[in-house]
């Protein structure tokens, strides 16, 4: 993605144009990233207690037993909101759905396992293996320039 930024001294407020050839997944989470006009706190919560929660401590969000949860390098908190809400409000460049109940932070595998037919283990840096299921493999082999 190109940023430019242009400094006009008759602007009176600020004006966001994207220029795009379609729409994408990440050009839907930059728009509701700009919608909101700041980006909300992350909140995750275990044994009554509201955590706020850095995206760069986040391993991976997912859904258990029908709860949304945050694995971080600290624990494991329950969030509210579904989890398409979460792939909207994380940075589309770090963060990607591996399946349907499953988004993990780029910058916190330690490796991908393309050996398996149709699927891809991954093994997060805390030792944590998932699984990305067929539907995703795609567009992680394309994030990842394969």
């Amino acid at each position: 993605m190109k940023i430019e930024v242009q400094i006009e001294p008759g602007c009176r407020e600020p004006r966001v144009v994207i220029h795009t050839d379609r729409m994408t997944d990440e050009v839907s989470a930059l728009l509701a990233r700009l919608e909101t006009g700041q980006d909300k706190p992350l909140v995750g919560f275990s044994e009554g207690t509201a955590t706020v929660l850095a995206p760069e401590t986040l391993l991976r969000v997912y859904v258990e037993n029908g709860r949304t949860m945050a694995h971080t390098e600290q624990g494991t908190y329950a969030l509210k909101g579904p989890l398409y809400e979460w792939e909207q409000r994380l940075d589309p460049r770090a963060f990607v759905r591996v399946s349907q109940s499953e988004i993990i932070h780029l910058k916190k595998v330690k490796a991908f396992d393309l050996n398996l037919a149709g699927t891809v283990l991954v093994r997060l840096t805390d030792g944590t293996v998932t699984y990305a299921s067929r539907r995703y493999v795609a567009k992680i082999k394309t994030l990842l320039g394969l």
